[in-house]
């Protein structure tokens, strides 16, 4: 952004010192923010705005009802204002501001009056009345010149994002609210189409971009900005889902700032309530909120998964506490088919996508489907303490369903957890920063990786690693053993089968049990033998003969194998074990080589085997540090010793 238009962002924030004292640094943006868009809105609407009235008054003296599509084209935007008043002609009435005020609101169309409405505005134009403030905050933003002709679109763009920046910084400080930092939101945009960008300087190319959790529209812009930076020509559309009102609200002023098309943003639940349905992008980012629960629409999303890949989650659900996949399922749904171009997308996660759930669970079978289908491109592991609201670890992933043949089955992973630099202040969580060499590295790192299909030393780069995509999945085994018995009859097993319930329910059971009293003291190594001493005791019922042989049975590792009527041991519950193996490794190798030394008798329940997926970044990054020697961490003890006797020595002198 310009000189200038750093000084105008200023002047236009300065406003809000005329709010110290009634309102906290932290709302500031409820009251400047919305003014900022209506002035502009005033302004853009100046040299229409007899014609629209005009033509306003003819329409509803002919009675027409849908006046808004012709209203849209007198104005020449997607949005107008019918009400006779304008920015000057309020403040003109210092007695009657607020009424005024909301009589100009009230005449925007539909999408503006609700921009506003989402804001909470009218609240803040009741709170400024009452502390006798919104004459002079109103009067100071008439002050303000925003022409077109002064201010170009994209100029305004910068400005009003300027002003959100200052905003969310000092929300984040003291709120929390949740913002993407600028930085982290570049080099996402970077990764997202940096290889791509060959492509994108092709004239008249016309490109879209989606993002499903779109806050205040910074990855849009930054997207968009990238784009039209490496081509004047080209026609960015931008298209966004934002479920939080205000947020969502700021995202559309943007849009109108701009003069993108508002309407591109729709307000609502990307899960139950899909704005864009049916509409597929060029490329795709978002920054979901974290381990955010989906439970009030747990129904909606259950329902459409059930109806298979006809929907969008018809691969697995998440457990219920997060639903950080459940969005990246949402956009790969939103992916062009490869014979129409194909896709790029890149999203934030915390480390959970990346390994929570066992074989054969939602997460599992989402990273499965992801990782079989080739469409993980590369993941890129950012450093922590980056964002205001966590302190935590994040990862970008990068989807693609055109990847370069070079490049098939084959997936980046690049750590970036020393790429940063200490704030000189905190924001929030926030006390680390990507600088713009950090953004150059990584992003130079990421596309060269991409570029080398095969190459071993790239490998060996101890930052960048490529992999397989079978090299994430696993089988998962379950290992078992033979359970092996002896039996005896003892005072402590008597009192194990008096305690049965089958037994505690037997009409027969002191006689049961005062027979068996007799029988203490009987033992035998073998099922068949003991069955014998166990024939005094007569026909029992099958409840009550199961009982009293699970409490005369005894584990011994040296016991008795025990078998089923065709002869093959029983698993013993108690010895099972489950193990991954490689998914490219035979399991039945693995139990020769792993198992069998150990333990001889063990076998694998094949069709308890499961397949499953994760990504295990830190462990391929892990770097072994040996540790110190004796010599020298017993050198430097005996220095501190040394060091701390002359210390004491020199307080007994002073003494």
């Amino acid at each position: 952004m310009s000189t200038d238009h750093q000084k105008l962002a200023n002047f236009i924030w300065s406003v809000a010192d005329l709010l110290r004292g009634d309102y906290k640094q932290s709302e500031y943006g409820k009251v400047v923010l919305p003014l900022t868009v209506l002035r502009r809105l005033d302004w853009v609407l100046e040299p229409t705005k007899n014609a629209v009235l005009s033509r306003y008054q003819q329409l509803k003296d002919a009675g027409v009802k849908n006046m808004e599509p012709v209203l849209r084209r007198e104005a020449g935007r997607n949005f107008y204002n019918t009400s006779e008043l304008t920015f000057r002609a309020i403040v003109s009435d210092p007695n009657h501001v607020a009424t005024n005020l909301r009589s100009y609101i009230g005449g925007f169309s539909e999408g503006a009056v609700d921009v506003l409405d989402k804001y909470g505005f009218d609240a803040q134009i009741t709170r400024l009345d009452e502390a006798g403030l919104l004459y002079q905050v109103v009067s100071k933003f008439v002050e303000i010149d925003l022409r077109p002709n002064v201010v170009s679109n994209h100029q305004m763009g910068y400005i009003f994002e300027e002003l959100v920046r200052k905003f969310s910084e000092i929300s984040n400080e003291t709120a929390g609210e949740h913002f993407t930092p600028r930085e982290v939101i570049k080099l996402m945009v970077n990764l997202l189409l940096a290889p791509d960008e060959d492509d994108l300087v092709t004239p008249g190319i016309v490109k879209k971009i989606y993002d499903p959790a779109c806050g205040t529209g910074g990855m849009l812009s930054e997207a968009q900005d990238h784009i039209e930076a490496h081509n004047a020509h080209a026609t960015v559309e931008v298209y966004g889902q934002e479920l939080n009102g205000e947020t969502y609200a700021i995202c559309r002023s943007d849009m109108m700032m701009k003069g993108s098309n508002p309407n591109n943003i729709a307000f609502g639940n990307s899960f139950s309530h899909d704005g864009h349905e049916g509409q597929r992008f060029d490329y795709m980012l978002a920054n979901p909120p974290f381990g955010v629960d989906w439970k009030k629409v747990e129904k909606i999303v259950k329902d459409e998964a059930a109806r298979g890949h006809v929907g969008r989650f018809g691969v697995g659900l998440p457990r219920i506490n997060d639903g950080s996949l459940l969005f990246l399922q949402h956009m790969i749904s939103k992916m062009k088919r490869f014979e129409d171009g194909g896709s790029r997308l890149a999203i934030v996660f915390n480390g959970s996508p990346l390994f929570t759930g066992a074989a054969g669970s939602g997460e599992s079978e989402i990273r499965r489907w992801i990782l079989e289908n080739d469409l993980l491109e590369g993941i890129v592991a950012l450093p922590d303490q980056l964002f205001y609201n966590t302190g935590i670890s994040t990862y970008f992933w990068i989807l693609t369903n055109r990847k370069a043949p070079s490049r098939r089955k084959k997936v980046v992973l690049l750590d970036g957890r020393d790429c940063w630099v200490k704030m000189r202040k905190s924001l929030g969580d926030k006390r680390k920063m990507l600088n713009d060499d950090h953004i150059a590295a990584l992003t130079q790192a990421y596309v060269g990786a991409l570029a080398i299909a095969d190459d071993p030393a790239h490998e060996q780069y101890s930052k960048v690693k490529v992999f397989q995509t079978t090299d994430f999945g696993y089988q998962r085994i379950t290992v078992e053993r033979p359970l092996r018995l002896r039996f005896e009859i003892t005072e402590e097993t008597l009192g194990l089968l008096s305690e049965a319930k089958p037994i505690l329910r037997y009409n027969g059971s002191e006689a049961l049990l005062a027979t068996a009293k007799s029988l203490i003291g009987s033992a035998a190594s073998s099922r068949s033998e003991f069955a014998l001493k166990l024939a005094a005791l007569g026909k029992l019922p099958t409840p009550v003969e199961k009982a009293v042989w699970e409490a005369f049975s005894i584990r011994d590792p040296e016991g008795e194998i025990q078998t089923d009527r065709k002869g093959k041991p029983l698993p013993d519950p108690d010895l099972r074990d489950n193990e991954n193996v490689p998914l490219n490794e035979d399991i039945d190798d693995y139990l020769k080589r792993e198992v069998l030394p150990h333990v001889p008798d063990a076998w694998i329940d094949e069709p308890k085997t499961k397949i499953g997926y994760e990504i295990p970044l830190t462990r391929h990054f892990y770097v072994y540090q040996p540790p110190r020697p004796l010599a020298e961490i017993d050198s430097e003890i005996k220095s501190l010793e040394a060091q701390i006797q002359e210390l004491l020595s020199g307080v007994t002198d002073e003494a």
